[in-house]
């Protein structure tokens, strides 16, 4: 990929706001487990949060590559959390409704969207299912015009302090069984809607992660989004962004990881020499950098086919796979490096492990990526 000059000019924008408004700011964050609304807001003013949304909509109508960009540098940040809750609100959840909403929908929603007046969780996962979203258990059930939704939530992003759920929920019982699910715009405050609990994480503490029940939870009518009993089909259309998204945060993060881990290595010094002139360890910094930027390639290559609109389910799988456990490799070795420094929480490091340790799991698994490469060469 051959970024253009426009591409270079937002990246700067990006990196100096990063620099000078999240980096200072993560250590609070991360020990008060909570992204400050006003992050959001700033990031709205700057047209940050809508970059591939429409003017009228108060996005700036540009490319899949600039929000590239924007992961590439958030997830330099030094938080894994603020990254990842930034990019559900941003990828994760709202182009659903970019892509399958109506005008109404759009014209009521996305305005407060991209100017981070209004954050976006996706309400998905349950307790009792992961990645087979076909069977999902929460039910939405007809009462006259509108819809009732019985049932609960977990591990849901952005869930504590969002104000709009992007949720999936059994609108059928019979049929095929990927034709009973529907998507709902459903709005904070809802009566019946309950945050059961914030969850403890291993990582990722800057953003939260709720637990959900809803209770009879009334959505309008109009709040449907897309087609009656597509659910399943708009969710896994839409994960291949967010795969792709997943990816470019691993090997950006990855690439700090490593800096953090150079800078480290020509400082500490022992036998008397910097770590870096030893052999066994130059060696695995090459190591590193070559599977980062392999990482980085496969996925530039997935994004091409995505933003072309080809059939690009193996290699968006394949480059979450291999980004997201390079990540893990690399989280490894950089922590072996930093000796008993690189297990304390005073060190990015540290963090770093903890955060992308998620990355095998969210937005499927690395067991589910191998399933659907597996399908696609050997079926």
């Amino acid at each position: 990929m051959s970024f253009t000059q426009q591409h270079d000019q937002f990246r700067d924008s990006v990196r100096d706001f990063v620099q000078k408004e999240i980096v200072p700011n993560t250590n609070e964050w991360e020990a008060e487990e909570k992204i400050p609304r006003q992050l959001y807001r700033r990031m709205g003013e700057l047209g940050f949060l809508g970059i591939e949304c429409h003017e009228r909509y108060g996005g700036v109508s540009a490319d899949f590559w600039s929000t590239v960009v924007l992961a590439e540098e958030l997830a330099k940040c030094g938080s894994g959390g603020v990254a990842f809750s930034i990019m559900v609100h941003t990828d994760m959840s709202s182009p659903w409704l970019a892509r399958l909403g109506t005008h109404e929908q759009k014209t009521r929603f996305l305005p407060a969207i991209t100017s981070g007046k209004t954050v976006c969780a996706l309400a998905i996962t349950e307790p009792g299912v992961g990645s087979d979203m076909a069977a999902l258990e929460t039910t939405a059930r007809r009462d006259g015009d509108d819809w009732v939704i019985n049932g609960s939530k977990s591990f849901i992003t952005n869930g504590v302090h969002g104000d709009l759920y992007f949720l999936a929920a059994r609108t059928r019982e019979d049929g095929p069984r990927h034709g009973r699910l529907s998507q709902f715009l459903l709005e904070r405050g809802s009566q019946g809607l309950n945050v059961v609990k914030q969850l403890k994480k291993t990582g990722m503490w800057a953003v939260d992660a709720a637990e959900l029940t809803l209770d009879g939870v009334l959505v309008p009518g109009e709040n449907l989004l897309g087609k009656e009993g597509r659910g399943f089909y708009q969710l896994a259309a839409g994960l291949q962004r967010e795969r792709l998204i997943a990816a470019v945060l691993s090997y950006s993060a990855s690439e700090k990881a490593l800096q953090d881990t150079l800078s480290y290595t020509n400082k500490r010094k022992a036998f008397g020499h910097k770590l870096s002139e030893f052999q066994t360890l130059r060696h695995r910094i090459a190591d590193m950098a070559t599977q980062i930027e392999s990482a980085r390639h496969l996925v530039y290559h997935a994004a091409s086919l995505f933003v072309r609109g080809e059939e690009c389910t193996k290699e968006v799988s394949m480059a979450k796979l291999f980004a997201t456990e390079m990540a893990n490799r690399v989280a490894y070795e950089a922590v072996q490096m930093h000796g008993g420094l690189g297990y304390m929480r005073e060190l990015p490091i540290e963090r770093f492990a903890r955060d992308y340790r998620l990355w095998t799991i969210a937005a499927g698994s690395s067991e589910m990526m191998r399933e659907i490469i597996s399908k696609r060469i050997l079926d």
